[in-house]
């Protein structure tokens, strides 16, 4: 019984400095993105899938948070998006109910392959499976001449117009050490990015706020 009563402390001790440092991360952060991109990979998905729900969750609550602690006028995180990096987009379908889940608490924006379906309101969470920025960037190209636009024509704003996803994440952020994937290749070129040594399932809300906390300590020139 002694035991168990040093082994709940040492808990419970746990607990509170990790709760502490939470704590003091958040105080940290005056300014959000807008925008978060998380890319992760199918085995990513499979050992963690759960960690969508509960990012969307940290992402509307350190909003919050932001919101009533800052003057008004400050930013707040209005879109994430998750891109899943596979060969096969369709081992991906044993995950879709976990996916689902989103659209209880956010504005639900699914890309599997060629079919999208959209559910919930709130803040836009885009989960895109298997899309690549080549494919996408190519899905533009056939588009434009389908529709006989005339090459002298063609500009950043055109080709804007014919992307699947229409944003620009302003930061984005891979778990794992990993290197990224092709994945928004057009609309990521002034995106802040983190690498981060944390395997995607072992990835903590302290991860996220550290994140957050030092992008907004980066200058960003958009390429000026």
């Amino acid at each position: 019984m002694k035991s168990l009563k040093i082994t709940l402390t040492g808990i419970f001790g746990v607990l509170m400095i990790y709760w502490f440092y939470e704590y003091l991360l958040k105080r940290q952060i005056t300014e959000l993105p807008g925008h978060v991109c998380f890319m992760i990979s199918g085995q990513d998905m499979a050992d963690a899938p759960g960690n969508l729900v509960r990012i969307a969750i940290w992402c509307s609550e350190i909003s919050n948070y932001v919101e009533k602690s800052q003057p008004p006028g400050k930013t707040s995180i209005h879109g994430i998006t998750f891109h899943i990096s596979t060969p096969d987009p369709l081992a991906m379908e044993a995950y879709l109910p976990e996916i689902r889940k989103i659209s209880t608490i956010a504005h639900l924006i699914l890309h599997i392959g060629n079919h999208e379906e959209i559910t919930g309101s709130g803040m836009d969470v885009v989960i895109a499976i298997g899309k690549s920025g080549k494919n996408e960037i190519t899905d533009c190209i056939r588009k434009m001449a389908e529709d006989h636009v005339r090459p002298s024509d063609v500009d950043e704003k055109m080709l804007e117009s014919y992307l699947t996803f229409k944003y620009t994440p302003d930061v984005v952020i891979k778990s794992g050490g990993d290197h990224l994937t092709d994945f928004l290749i057009w609309q990521s070129v002034y995106s802040e990015l983190f690498f981060s040594d944390v395997n995607w399932k072992y990835l903590r809300k302290v991860d996220f706020l550290r994140v957050l906390r030092d992008y907004q300590s980066r200058i960003r020139r958009f390429g000026k």
